[in-house]
């Protein structure tokens, strides 16, 4: 298996000579690979099949699940963790802190990737979330618990964006979009059963399970992995690349004033978004200070990416400027900022809203919302087969699909003001679902369609990376809309305008105050659907960037 590892990477290419006979299961990897052939430089690319395939692709869709379930799954128990934990005030925190880990190393680890290589930095994220997995079921205070979920985030980034890159370099590009639809199921299934979860480990037992579960689900992955990625995927035989490599060291490969303006310009813009009109209102120096501080990081960091890509040298950007000069890439990226919105704060708000408005449980929201992750998965599936399979460009399915988004969006955000849950909350739920869906996995598939193979990983984490930053201001803005309308009339009724701890005092309320609150936080989750519809259509425009006469296809 040592000579396999050195010669065929997963998206290797098998130049040299294997001399020294193979056993029966080294022979069938490569017999099998060879019916997969490729060129990169002139040269064949062999993918590797049978059981080392499966293993690594298990690793990937269990670390893809993980990562995804650990955001729904903890916000349905921030009861009971500030119940023994005290804190109240900051447990928004507990989110908040995962995602800014999250999303400020998803480009970072992504290049690093091409600088270490794949196996080193996915196998490092593993850890570092395992770890800090294991630290959160140990914190004692509520900030403890913020620090170790920061840096839980840092490994969870470090994963997804390691395990996308994976999924593309995995499989031949024809076969690429049947494979992200059936490996995106893993994600939705993440979605769909961490609220469940969540509630059932929060109303059932501990809270700190909930972190504790992660150790011996993410252990065997690890262990999997060290043995199963070879050590040069996926160049692991790539001739050209291995001696254009080999003239570098790896530290002078790294952009390190990138690496730093990236990290602080996107952890500044998602700071100010998290917190602006919630602790601190949009004109607050807090939010001010934080938006022109990211403001002058990014153009610092596109002047500087600018100079490093003409540069041409032996320094790597972490940002490409090419990007911005390929209106397709630019299209997929606003793409998916104004994606991150209706896929992610869908799943915060149409749970909310059954809970507050419909007084359902916990674990009943989190039923409730199977319709809209449940058709996530679906959605990817259709729309990578119809792309992939039967050669509709991705363009049109693109278009469709933001059109059923804006469409479910604008009937769930005007919903009647009432206290049972209608009906039709279901059938739109699937609507919202299938659109969002259908074009999540197709936009991924696109990247390496229309960027240079050099540059695809680095492609990847861009995507993911903007789609988070999507998700952090269209949730400020949802946020901000919604407690315009509902601050003075809930200081009028009750003489709070924390909407925070509305869940605790709502039962505590009479039965005629509790209906007018209820019937109040109605409107407030119409108005903020109604942004996401507007996030929704904004993908329309992003999409036409892509057009051209003669269509792209997969």
């Amino acid at each position: 298996m040592m000579e396999l590892e050195s010669n065929i990477g997963l998206n290797g290419h098998n130049f040299d000579k294997i001399s020294e006979p193979k056993s029966d299961l080294e022979q069938e990897e490569v017999d099998l690979a060879a019916q997969q052939p490729d060129k990169v430089d002139g040269r064949e690319i062999v993918y590797i099949q049978g059981p080392r395939f499966w293993l690594i692709s298990a690793v990937v869709a269990i670390m893809m699940f993980m990562v995804n379930f650990e955001v729904p799954v903890v916000v349905t128990a921030l009861v009971a963790i500030t119940d023994e934990l005290g804190g109240f005030e900051n447990v928004g925190w507990v989110v908040s802190a995962y995602l800014l880990g999250y999303v400020a190393v998803i480009v970072i680890f992504a290049k690093f990737s091409d600088i270490f290589g794949r196996k080193l930095i996915f196998m490092l994220s593993i850890f570092i979330f395992i770890v800090f997995s294991a630290a959160c079921s140990a914190a004692q205070t509520i900030v403890q618990l913020a620090v170790f979920r920061a840096l839980q985030g840092v490994g969870g980034g470090g994963c997804w964006s390691l395990a996308t890159i994976f999924v593309i370099e995995l499989v031949p590009p024809e076969k690429c979009a049947q494979y992200v639809s059936n490996i995106s199921t893993v994600n939705a299934l993440a979605l769909l059963v961490g609220p469940i979860v969540g509630g059932a480990i929060a109303s059932g037992t501990t809270w700190r399970w909930i972190f504790i579960v992660n150790v011996p689900i993410c252990i065997p992955a690890f262990v999997i992995g060290i043995f199963a990625i070879p050590n040069g995927f996926p160049y692991g035989d790539r001739v050209n690349y291995r001696q254009k490599a080999a003239a570098k060291s790896p530290l002078s490969r790294i952009d390190i004033l990138g690496n730093i303006l990236i990290l602080f310009a996107t952890l500044a813009l998602t700071s100010a978004f998290e917190e602006a009109d919630k602790k601190f209102p949009w004109r607050s120096g807090y939010v001010i200070a934080l938006l022109t501080i990211a403001g002058l990081l990014w153009i610092a960091l596109g002047w500087w990416e600018y100079y490093v890509t003409a540069a041409n040298n032996v320094r790597e950007p972490i940002l490409p400027w090419r990007f911005l000069n390929n209106r397709h890439m630019m299209g997929i990226l606003l793409n998916l900022v104004f994606l991150g919105g209706p896929t992610i704060i869908s799943m915060f708000i149409i749970p909310q809203r059954f809970e507050l408005v419909y007084n359902s449980s916990g674990i009943g929201a989190g039923v409730k919302l199977i319709p809209f992750t449940a058709l996530i998965p679906i959605g990817s599936i259709v729309g990578s087969t119809l792309a992939g399979k039967h050669k509709v460009p991705p363009v049109y399915i693109l278009l469709f699909g933001s059109a059923l988004q804006v469409i479910a969006f604008a009937l769930l955000g005007t919903l009647p003001k009432v206290l049972t849950i209608p009906p039709r909350v279901y059938g739109l739920e699937v609507m919202a679902g299938f659109g969002s869906g259908s074009n999540f996995a197709l936009l991924f598939i696109m990247i390496q369609f229309v960027n240079e193979r050099v540059d695809h990983a680095v492609a990847m984490g861009a995507g993911s990376q903007f789609r988070m930053m999507g998700s952090s201001l269209v949730l400020a803005i949802a946020t901000s809309v919604s407690n315009t309308y509902a601050r003075p009339k809930l200081q009028t009724l009750l003489g709070i305008s924390d909407t925070d701890a509305l869940s605790a005092i709502i039962p505590t309320l009479s039965p005629a105050l509790q209906e007018q609150v209820r019937l109040l936080l109605a409107e407030s989750y119409n108005r903020q659907v109604l942004v996401l519809c507007v996030s929704a259509a904004l993908q329309i425009p992003c999409t036409f960037l892509m057009w051209r006469k003669k269509q792209l296809t997969v």
